[in-house]
């Protein structure tokens, strides 16, 4: 996640990934900028594939909210219940509606009208940022028996909102199994040729 400022607005910033605007959490103006000349020099040669632009983007996007936190933390204080702090806080950005249990579309997955249930971050989305939060981590030195992306309460609430999603929205999240593909017997068919009548 890019966070830049807004020009018309000093008290709000951006997640560009995300595609949303809102205020800092202290208030103050958060900008960074992030120069591709210079990512690709420290990358040598080669260019960082999609996948390490936006690990660096959400790595980038979590250390700026632990300077804005009050009190600031720094990451060797921080735990899995700082990083449920920060996944409720992207909630406000998410673009998923995700139907209250009171709701007539509720386990509806096309619901016929609008409602106004929230717009929250889907559940794939917060499962692939924790993945790539996990790994970061390590990479910045952190040991793996620390890493509070790993944590149990982590794990737990991810499956929370799994399940409470493909409730809330009629949708199976369920692995895909994959099916033995069938076997081809060597034995031939005989098949009667149309045209003559013999087979």
């Amino acid at each position: 996640m890019d966070i830049v400022s807004e020009p018309n607005n000093p008290m709000a910033y951006k997640a560009t990934n995300m595609g949303t605007t809102a205020p800092s959490p202290s208030g103050t103006t958060i900008t960074t900028t992030t120069d591709a000349s210079s990512a690709s020099v420290a990358a040598g040669a080669t260019t960082p594939s999609r996948y390490e632009n936006q690990k660096r983007r959400d790595w980038n996007t979590f250390c700026q909210y632990l300077r804005n936190h009050r009190p600031p933390l720094s990451l060797p204080m921080c735990s899995g219940a700082h990083v449920l702090e920060f996944l409720r806080y992207l909630d406000q950005f998410g673009k998923t509606k995700v139907h209250n249990q009171t709701c007539p579309f509720f386990g509806l997955p096309n619901p016929p009208a609008p409602c106004p249930c929230p717009l929250r971050q889907a559940w794939g989305s917060l499962d692939a940022l924790i993945g790539r939060l996990r790994a970061a981590y390590e990479e910045h030195g952190g040991r793996p028996e620390a890493n509070p992306f790993g944590a149990r309460a982590v794990r737990l609430y991810l499956r929370e909102v799994r399940d409470f999603q493909a409730k809330a929205r009629g949708v199976s999240y369920e692995k895909k199994r994959k099916r033995p593909k069938p076997k081809i017997t060597t034995a031939t068919a005989t098949a009667t040729n149309p045209a003559t009548g013999t087979g």
